[in-house]
């Protein structure tokens, strides 16, 4: 169930946390052997709301009035407090300089097998201890290369995602500003690996 947050999302103030940059999180995976990716299950649901938070996030419809017990989506702060939640918990893996956060997702990159297995046991254990939850469905775990938000990483390259330009080159020409806005967003996301775009 989804409800209409905007109300709310106008009245709170903005949680300021820092997401990490997309293309920053994936150049440090370049160089990697050995790549994991982990994804929470429902991550935001992982969260409870406190009680007095609880009565600003009801829903009413024709079955009667519900509260949320778990962060949904759709609020204002939810991305920005589940990576702080994310960077708190893993502070230690992140700061030893082979664990990348985005959000609910995780990727652990090494440069030999042996380090990888002991990588992700200590991830997966403290998963446990905390009750964190992931996907096996979403989880590739020891590749050699990987698609995930959107690039082609691997120990040699970071690429773009092959479907994505497909689907740009599928599209017609842009013919309005809405169009252009989003040919340009896509070009300037990929700027550095478009060799003939300048920067």
């Amino acid at each position: 169930m989804c409800g209409d947050l905007r109300a709310l999302n106008n009245y709170t103030k903005a949680d300021r946390y820092p997401i990490p940059r997309i293309p920053h999180a994936l150049d440090k995976l370049v160089k990697a052997k050995y790549i994991t990716k982990m994804d929470c299950i429902k991550g935001f649901h992982q969260n409870g709301v406190k009680p007095k938070s609880m009565k600003l996030l009801r829903l009413i419809c024709h079955m009667g009035i519900y509260e949320y017990t778990r962060m949904p989506f759709g609020i204002k702060n939810a991305q920005a407090h589940f990576q702080r939640m994310m960077e708190t918990m893993f502070q230690e893996e992140i700061l030893e300089g082979w664990m990348v956060v985005y959000i609910d997702d995780i990727i652990i990159y090494s440069d030999t097998w042996e380090d990888h297995v002991q990588y992700i046991y200590r991830v997966l254990s403290k998963f446990t201890t905390i009750n964190l939850k992931i996907s096996l469905k979403k989880c590739d775990f020891g590749q050699q290369e990987l698609l995930d938000l959107g690039d082609k990483v691997s120990g040699v390259s970071l690429a773009i995602d092959q479907n994505k330009v497909a689907a740009v080159l599928q599209k017609p020409v842009p013919r309005n500003i809405k169009e252009m806005q989003s040919f340009l967003g896509f070009a300037s996301y990929y700027r550095n690996q478009i060799k003939t775009l300048p920067t």
